[in-house]
């Protein structure tokens, strides 16, 4: 079984549910409020373990009852949480708009996460004995560098999302081996908007990119390679929320059991493509047995499409 470390952030998702997106200024009538355990390194975690991966979690909640409701959801989905600290204070929000096409938009408050800041002896062990850690940036930049760098020296593989988009320092890129950027963040980073070219220039500093694409797929480009474009199933989306930290998890997940890249990215594409048939992140996720039986008959997903 692949061993998955999370160093990322938990956050109680606060979803809206509205025709439309507001605009600025603007009041909207929603039709529905749910409160859903999310945050980018829960998600990861929650996905990694329903794809098959023992999963282990570094993190922080806090002491409201929002806390104990993240911590409840990360242990009953099989993710090891002896290593998420509580932090006293609130537990990180996010503050979700979902409209009818199933997009969403979202504001991040950290609460706890903003009190990790570096990592303790027992972060480190557990990193070690990892096949792979995921990293995101809802927890402070300190970290996250001090964690891939952890990872680089102890041979472990880093899988990085690069969001919320954010400058990058140098030492992180050179202690990152796979970076899983959508194609905003990609162009933030780079400069440039068309995703491939972005994925490129972004080879100078990582051997491998990821660029996500939404409903077109996704590219993947690694250095000495050519780019593979691997187009993602037509389904109807319910709910976007999470679907790229459910890819992220089956990717590491998939990689880690030793699939080649385009199988891995096509087996990661059916997990984002089924969790977007639903509302919620960690609560869209899919299990294994689900992602196998849409992989091997694809006509399940296409059924469904718009």
């Amino acid at each position: 079984m692949t061993s998955i470390v999370v160093l990322g952030s938990t956050n109680m998702d606060l979803v809206t549910y509205v025709p439309r997106a507001p605009a600025l200024g603007e009041t909207v009538t929603g039709r529905s409020f749910r409160t859903i355990p999310g945050g980018k390194g829960a998600n990861q975690a929650v996905a990694a373990a329903r794809a098959g991966a023992e999963v282990a979690m570094i993190g922080a909640v806090g002491t409201d009852d929002f806390g104990a409701r993240l911590r409840a959801t990360l242990e009953h989905c099989a993710v090891d949480t002896d290593l998420l600290r509580t932090a006293e204070g609130s537990s990180g929000t996010a503050h979700v708009v979902v409209d009818d096409e199933g997009g969403h938009a979202c504001g991040v408050v950290p609460g706890a996460n903003g009190t990790v800041t570096s990592l303790s002896h027992g972060d480190e062990a557990l990193i070690g004995t990892a096949d792979a850690l995921l990293l995101q940036l809802e927890l402070p930049l300190s970290v996250v560098v001090e964690g891939a760098v952890t990872a680089r020296r102890l041979g472990v593989r880093t899988v990085l999302t690069p969001a919320p988009a954010q400058p990058l320092p140098p030492e992180l890129l050179a202690a990152t081996d796979l970076l899983v950027p959508n194609e905003h963040e990609a162009a933030a980073l780079t400069g440039l908007t068309d995703p491939r070219a972005a994925a490129q220039a972004l080879l100078r500093d990582v051997p491998e990119v990821v660029v996500t694409l939404g409903a077109a797929g996704s590219l993947y480009a690694a250095r000495g390679a050519e780019p593979l474009a691997v187009p993602a199933p037509r389904v109807r989306a319910v709910d976007t929320t999470g679907a790229g930290d459910t890819f992220v998890g089956a990717l590491a997940v998939a990689l880690g059991e030793g699939r080649p890249a385009p199988e891995a990215l096509a087996w990661a594409q059916t997990a984002a493509a089924l969790s977007v048939q639903r509302e919620g992140a960690s609560t869209s996720m899919p299990y294994r047995v689900e992602i196998e039986g849409a992989f091997r008959s694809p006509h399940i997903l296409e059924a469904d499409a718009v």
